[in-house]
């Protein structure tokens, strides 16, 4: 497969992996031991911050109160396109049964989990869009009880607008932690809230760490690593708009790879020409972050064919895919690795990051080559069951008890046969392995 790059990543998200495990180990170890004291002594050390860690339902009203009215409407709109999609979702998994041969029935049941524990970013940015995707999901499931959980400011708290977020879309309870010392709080269950069934949300690379050890003892949606985007783009997309969604995404931190996929060189040096500019006319931090990301983790690729580009694409298997070419059916049909996909001029990632419906919590580093992202049935357990006339059951049985002593399993053949021969005593069965 001829690939030129124009462009290549002198760093990959390995290149910037630390050993945070021993780290975030202690930290978990402590506060299991040491409980609401333990967490609070940490959250005083990294949040800077002694306030309430518990909110009362006076305090969030009090931080509602500072939210502005147009901002408000923004967050319940963009609360409405995500509850009606996971809605949705929802209505694709329901409760069957099936009769596998007469009178044997086996069925299908879902069930909610009963704790959840959302993660809501607060660091560098105040993540919003976070506190919808991962409560809202939750609430559609039908999960019991709901907890939100966000990095309060030095002297501040949380942001009001995460708060509002996480309200209206149905926390039970909102902590002001972060970081470890949060995740553990939701998993061991301090502060009187019920320990997590499954932790979600996304978190810098210490909460990464704090879901990777606590994965068995707790679901988890995934463990994330940077965020990471691709644009495929071929002769008739815009060079402008093109380079304006990758700087976009590039903004998230300085690890956070952007690839442009292309099979017109025109188009590539176009987009690459134009992105140092509008990397330059961001505010700082933005700026210094997208700067970093460009430099060290950005690649642009040329391609013969689309063929070619939608390969390319797949063994890459982004966190968010955006197709600005012709044919965008082809596209769909063809392409099978991403988290969210985006087709077409007229959708861009920021759409689904903040407000478009579908879930911004998607698999990163290549995870999509294996799962999707957060979503309504990532709250639901699908459990299965059995039900059984006795006739409906012989037959079942009489494989049972053969297959079984094949194996060498005979305690799981006498469960069979015990029944056979109360059932059915007059009968004869070979349930030798060999019958």
């Amino acid at each position: 497969m001829a690939r030129n790059y124009l462009k290549k990543a002198t760093l990959t998200s390995s290149s910037d992996a630390s050993d945070v495990h021993d780290t975030v180990v202690k930290i978990l170890s402590d506060i299991e031991a040491g409980g609401d004291k333990a967490a609070l002594e940490y959250a005083a050390k990294f949040d800077k911050y002694e306030g309430n860690i518990l909110l009362s339902a006076e305090e969030i009203e009090a931080a509602i109160a500072l939210v502005p009215e147009k901002l408000k409407a923004d967050i319940r709109f963009a609360h409405d396109n995500v509850r009606r999609f996971a809605e949705m979702q929802k209505s694709t998994v329901s409760d069957v049964e099936y009769e596998v041969v007469p009178g044997f029935v086996a069925g299908q049941k879902v069930i909610p989990v009963d704790a959840v524990g959302c993660y809501v970013p607060g660091g560098r940015y105040s993540h919003i869009a976070s506190a919808i995707m991962t409560v809202t999901t939750a609430k559609v499931a039908g999960c019991q009880h709901i907890t939100a959980c966000s990095p309060p400011r030095p002297g501040v708290g949380v942001a009001p607008a995460i708060i509002y977020a996480a309200h209206i879309c149905g926390a039970d309870k909102i902590i002001a932690m972060g970081g470890v010392q949060g995740v553990a709080a939701m998993t061991f269950g301090l502060f009187d809230l019920p320990k997590a069934n499954i932790l979600v949300g996304p978190g810098n690379q210490f909460v990464a760490e704090a879901k990777r050890i606590l994965f068995g003892r707790v679901g988890i949606d995934m463990i994330a690593g940077p965020t990471d985007s691709l644009i495929l783009a071929d002769s008739t997309a815009d060079a402008h708009v093109v380079a304006t969604d990758l700087v976009s995404q590039a903004e998230h931190g300085y690890n956070s790879p952007v690839w442009l996929i292309t099979n017109n060189q025109a188009l590539a040096e176009d987009v690459m020409a134009r992105v140092p500019g509008l990397i330059n006319d961001l505010p700082d931090i933005n700026r210094e972050n997208a700067t970093a990301a460009w430099r060290d983790y950005a690649e642009v690729i040329v391609c013969d064919n689309r063929e070619e580009m939608a390969a390319t694409s797949d063994d890459y298997a982004p966190e968010h895919l955006t197709v600005q070419a012709e044919d965008l059916d082809w596209w769909l049909e063809r392409l099978t690795c991403y988290g969210s996909l985006f087709l077409g001029e007229e959708t861009t990632v920021s759409y689904g990051d903040k407000a478009a419906g579908t879930n911004h919590v998607l698999p990163t580093s290549g995870a999509a080559n294996y799962t999707g992202g957060l979503s309504v049935h990532k709250y639901m357990k699908i459990v299965t069951w059995q039900r059984a006339t006795r006739e409906g059951a012989k037959p079942v049985a009489e494989a049972t008890a053969r297959i079984s002593r094949l194996e060498g399993m005979e305690g799981h053949a006498r469960a069979a046969d015990v029944r056979l021969a109360k059932y059915f005593p007059n009968e004869e069965f070979d349930l030798t392995a060999n019958g």
